[in-house]
């Protein structure tokens, strides 16, 4: 069971970094053509910007959730570093509890953002509507909450990198 998970998670992990790098690249892409209308054909088109704007929401969203899962977020872990090996093991529990919580608060409210945006429209792209935009949010909080699950269960992935600059290793 705890195999199947964590390949599932790995799976998942993929997905949301596919996503994010997909994102990214689209958003690299799109503001030079906003650069390029403007200023080289002096006209400068409507929906590079606004869309650049929900690919970020996707990065922050999605991407956010990924990186969390294999630890590559700021944290600051001196003071926790210090106390003794049980104590670590609580301030990493209570702190995955907390991110519980707040993945809980951005499935449930981005879902509510979601449900009550979802019949608006957005001026520059009159066929899609702003509740697509905020899936987002739900959808990182759902796998920000999968990757806790994980952790708190069967501990912290393994890292796909491994040891940085290691030459004991080879």
């Amino acid at each position: 069971m705890a195999r199947t998970y964590r390949r599932a998670m790995d799976a998942l992990y993929l997905a949301c970094i596919a996503t994010g790098c997909t994102a990214l690249v689209t958003i690299s892409a799109v503001i030079p053509w906003a650069v390029f209308t403007r200023y080289v054909l002096n006209s400068a088109a409507s929906w590079p910007e606004p869309l650049a704007v929900l690919l970020t929401i996707v990065v922050t969203f999605i991407g956010a959730a990924a990186g969390y899962r294999l630890n590559l977020h700021m944290n600051v872990g001196y003071f926790v570093g210090k106390l003794p090996a049980p104590l670590r093991t609580l301030a990493d529990l209570i702190v995955q509890l907390l991110m519980g919580l707040i993945a809980l608060f951005m499935v449930v409210w981005g879902w509510r953002l979601v449900d009550v945006t979802w019949h608006n429209t957005i001026a520059d792209f009159p066929s899609l509507s702003v509740g697509v935009t905020y899936l987002p949010i739900p959808v990182g909080g759902v796998c920000l909450l999968l990757f806790i699950i994980e952790r708190i269960f069967l501990g912290a992935p393994p890292d796909p990198i491994g040891q940085h600059g290691d030459a004991s290793t080879d």
